[in-house]
This record gives C-alpha cells, structure tokens and sequence, in this order.
C-alpha cells in the first residue's frame, strides 16, 4: 500500500475517451467519504477517433510510451482504461499487456502494478463467481463478437448481448447513461449470473448500474466498475465504493486481503 498522503491512480487512455477520466474518479472520490485513502488522478493518451480493429491495433503500439509518462511520475498503480483494444490483440493478451507495461514501468525506476480494463472485467466476473452473463456494448456487431468471444475463452458463457453499433467513439462517451434503462429489457437475462452494462469503458454506465441491479435481480457491472474494483485490490485497499453495484457494495471487500501483495 503507498505511503505518501495521495495515491495516484494512472490511467492509459484512448485520445478521444472521456469516460474513464469521468467514472473511475467518480467511484473512487466517492469512497473517499466513507474510507481514509484519497486519490489524485493522472493520464497518458494514445490517439484514436473511431473504435476500429485497425485504429486499436495502432494505439495500443503507443502503450508503452505512456506506460513510461505515467511512471515518470511514480503512480501507485495503473490502468490501461480500452477493453476492445485488448480484447482485438487476441484472447488472453491483457496478461501479456499487463506484463509488458509493468516491465516498462520496473525498467524506469517507478515500478507500479497495471490494471487492464479487459484483465479487470473477466477478474471481476470471477470474482462474483459468474458463470453465465449478457452483455451490452456500443460496437459493432464484429467487435461485439471479438469482446465476447474473448470473456468465453476466460471460461465464461456469454448468454445474450445487444451491440448498439456506434464506430465514432466521441459518440459512445456521449450517450446517456440512463438511456440504459431503455435498452436493459431487450437483453435477454434469463438464468445469468450477472449483466455487464457496458462492456466498454468508454460508454458511460455508472449513475444506472444500481437501477439496473433491481431491474435485473443480479450483479450488474461495467468494465469501469471492474476496472476501479481491481485497481483498488492491486494497491491492497478495500474493495469498497458506494453506490456502484455489488462488486464494490463490500461483500467482497477483502479483494486487497487477497492479493494486496501483488501491489509491491
């Protein structure tokens, strides 16, 4: 766990994402009422306007520069906030990513644990013993496949999911979360163990996710709530925020119990 009075939270971001600087404060400022730890919040960007395969694939080359920016400044952990762009590399590759940027991070003298929002969603799943989802996502339906091809080959089943194919990717950080409320009923849910709201942490999701948990029965989550959920465990905190679904709600609140020691 860091020692200096902020901890500082990194994040990777596409050029045109505004979501992921918007949620993953929100959620952790918000734990900030009801737990000690308090957060600063620094970003490195890599260009990218339309979420294509060949757009992601050039961006995410540019990750290990600002792996290195982020730890010129010595962040406490970081997050690589574009689940497509990893899920597009091939299955299981946020291990490799995970890996490299972590490396990148040790070789500059500010070693610091990466979170990746692909990595983050299957970790989370796991950890409310999810065997079974349905998903919504803004891509296009090729892309919507890619995602959940990707979360079956971590070994869970994908039941349904609705892709609202939106290629501009300004146009997904502009859609109204509560809008969500509209769409969830077309999402087939039957015998899932949980939803995921939005499988793209640049589709805002956060102010409907406790709705949606009354609507639907089960866990609900998005790759932003994921994301926080494991960057909090990497740094060995409680894995606790209010307002933000079931996997922040502190049932699973020993998460940096379990592997707090991966944060050194």
């Amino acid at each position: 766990m860091p020692t200096q009075p902020f901890i500082r939270i990194g994040q990777i971001v596409p050029s045109s994402n505004t979501t992921m600087e918007t949620e993953i404060p929100a959620i952790l400022r918000a734990r900030e009422a009801a737990e000690p730890e308090r957060f600063t919040f620094h970003s490195s960007r890599m260009r990218m306007k339309k979420v294509t395969k060949e757009e992601l694939a050039a961006m995410d080359r540019d990750s290990d520069r600002c792996a290195l920016e982020l730890s010129d400044a010595r962040v406490d952990v970081l997050g690589y906030a574009c689940l497509v762009a990893i899920m597009s590399m091939g299955k299981g590759y946020h291990r490799e990513s995970e890996a490299r940027l972590h490396r990148a991070t040790v070789e500059n003298g500010g070693a610091a644990p990466v979170v990746t929002s692909a990595g983050a969603l299957v970790d989370g799943l796991r950890v409310l013993g999810a065997k079974k989802i349905s998903v919504i996502a803004p891509y296009m339906k090729p892309l919507t496949q890619l995602v959940c091809d990707y979360i079956e080959a971590e070994g869970i089943a994908v039941h349904d999911r609705i892709a609202l194919e939106i290629e501009d990717n300004l146009e997904v950080g502009a859609q109204d979360p509560h809008a969500l409320a509209g769409i969830l009923p077309r999402l087939d849910v039957t015998g899932v163990d949980a939803v995921v709201l939005s499988a793209c942490v640049q589709m805002p999701s956060l102010a409907a996710i406790p709705a949606a948990e009354q609507a639907c029965g089960v866990p609900v989550v998005s790759a932003a709530v994921c994301t926080a959920f494991q960057m909090l465990d990497r740094l060995g905190l409680k894995t606790v925020a209010p307002n933000a679904g079931t996997l922040l709600s502190g049932r699973y609140a020993g998460g940096g119990e379990r592997r707090g020691s991966r944060a050194a």
